[in-house]
């Protein structure tokens, strides 16, 4: 699973698993005697109460695991006409109001009742208020910045780059303008073999007709650019086919190459290539 896919929703309800996780493990009644006698009673948890263990904590856990691994897909699955999420959705109110049931009839509720209440209300918040309210739809892990775009040919450290000592355009190189004379202070010497040239006299400039501009060229369409998508996208082959090759997950850079219609032809990290059919709502970098 892919972490830049996971949202603040999802991050709520696998938090809210693992403190319910760890409230099955403690105890479910509580004592009012002394400290003495509380000591000598032994105190059982969830998992000794199967109907309490399985029908309570297993049950919120499994439908906290059915809604990560539900919007972590790239098409959603059903189950008796049901998608994934809205199953374990139901799981979560189900574990909440059993939990619930279990309080109201204790005498004296333990820590485990106590806390897993409170983490099986919030597993069931998360779980139903995730795709609907935009805090919750949010990623998880904030998107990298796109990389800086370099030069087509060039190489980090070759002349011309800039910020590199010496290169071409580095401001602490000094250029010779072009028809200065030859300062020998600046250090650049002579070809082997070769003689200084006797100043000449300056000659007299004649005037040239001057060449017509080149027309400029067309600009194109369409520029590279780098995306992030707001939610997980499939990316479909290039031939057409409706079966997807990779999934765009949120909080990573993608670029796209090409327009293809009212969709992007965009490359992956790994370098395969495919369509993006559902543009709206993606981020230009």
């Amino acid at each position: 699973m892919n972490i830049r896919s996971l949202t603040r929703g999802d991050g709520v309800l696998i938090g809210a698993a693992v403190v319910l996780f760890i409230a099955s493990f403690l105890g479910i009644a509580g004592c009012d005697a002394g400290a003495d006698i509380c000591a000598k009673v032994d105190t059982p948890n969830s998992w000794e109460f199967s109907q309490l263990g399985w029908g309570s904590f297993f049950l919120g856990i499994a439908g906290a695991a059915l809604v990560v691994v539900s919007r972590s897909l790239p098409q959603p699955r059903k189950v008796a006409g049901l998608e994934l999420g809205q199953v374990g959705a139901a799981f979560t109110v189900a574990a909440a109001w059993t939990l619930l049931m279990w309080i109201f009839e204790a005498e004296n509720a333990g820590a485990g009742l106590v806390l897993g209440l409170i983490a099986a209300l919030v597993l069931a918040g998360a779980a139903v208020a995730g795709p609907l309210v935009p805090a919750l739809k949010a990623p998880l892990v904030g998107a990298p910045k796109p990389p800086a775009p370099q030069p087509y040919g060039m190489q980090p450290g070759q002349p011309g780059q800039p910020g590199v000592p010496g290169g071409y355009g580095y401001p602490g190189a000094q250029q010779q303008p072009y028809g200065a004379p030859h300062d020998p202070s600046q250090g650049a010497g002579q070809p082997f073999g070769a003689q200084a040239a006797a100043p000449q006299p300056p000659a007299v400039h004649q005037p040239e007709p001057q060449a017509a501009a080149p027309a400029p060229q067309p600009a194109s369409d369409f520029a590279p650019f780098w995306f992030a998508v707001p939610v997980a996208r499939p990316l479909y082959a290039e031939d057409g086919s409706q079966a997807p090759i990779a999934e765009l997950a949120p909080g990573t850079w993608y670029l796209a190459v090409e327009q293809r219609g009212p969709g992007l032809v965009a490359q992956t990290q790994d370098g395969r290539r495919g369509v993006l059919q559902d543009t709206t709502g993606i981020q230009r970098g």
